[in-house]
């Protein structure tokens, strides 16, 4: 008997930015695999055995080996695949992704994403009461200051870390894609983080993303615009 070949698997919610950039990563690395729509504050038991934490994204591989993190996904799948190489290719580089990396979980996610995102979508799906304008307020004046130090980034480099693209590239705009379906960004105020943005936008992996849809939430006509 013929044993099935098992896939890997990526377990997601489409609005977490930490499970939108793991899906970059794939795509970028050409792993075929298939995705599971996840609701984690269902803590549906299956999926708790697999993550005891209750949080998206968790990948598991053809051996059966099962990661979640995103940034412990990335690490591992850049690790153990060819393809472009994601973390840089000297200590300098990879130093300078990590870092971005670090911003973008540290402080924006926190700062803009809790504040927007939540507020905004999640609760309403949660059934958590109504949006609190004053958290909206603070997140869209938190993503003002991120998006100008973006700009600042842009206006030097090439990439967000350097000469080439990375998963510092791939983690910012998947959190940025989550505001853009919300209409949270106004991108002629920031000339060139739209430049940058449009780069990435334009590769297939990103395409394959802006194809997501929620029920109820629909996202602005640019969205999906590669001219915006």
């Amino acid at each position: 008997m013929t044993q099935e070949r098992k896939h890997c698997t990526l377990y997601h919610y489409p609005l977490c930015p930490f499970s939108r950039t793991v899906r970059l990563c794939l795509y970028e690395k050409n792993i075929s695999y298939v995705l599971v729509f996840e609701k984690p504050w269902e803590r549906r038991m299956d999926f708790m055995r697999l993550n005891p934490a209750g949080t998206v994204p968790v990948f598991e591989d053809e051996d059966e080996t099962v990661l979640s993190d995103y940034r412990s996904i990335c690490e591992y799948l850049n690790e153990t695949r060819v393809g472009l190489e994601l973390f840089g290719d000297n200590p300098k580089s990879r130093a300078e992704v990590r870092r971005l990396l670090g911003w973008f979980d540290s402080l924006f996610y926190p700062e803009v994403y809790q504040n927007l995102v939540v507020q905004k979508a999640l609760k309403k799906m949660q059934n958590r009461g109504e949006p609190n304008a004053t958290a909206i307020r603070i997140g869209r004046q938190n993503l003002k200051r991120h998006l100008d130090y973006l700009e600042w980034l842009c206006e030097r480099r090439s990439w967000l870390a350097g000469e080439s693209l990375s998963i510092a590239d791939l983690n910012a705009a998947a959190h940025l894609s989550v505001l853009d379906y919300l209409g949270e960004i106004n991108w002629d105020l920031y000339p060139e983080t739209k430049e940058w943005y449009a780069k990435i936008k334009s590769r297939p992996s990103f395409q394959y993303l802006l194809t997501d849809r929620l029920p109820g939430i629909i996202p602005p006509d640019a969205y999906s615009n590669l001219d915006f």
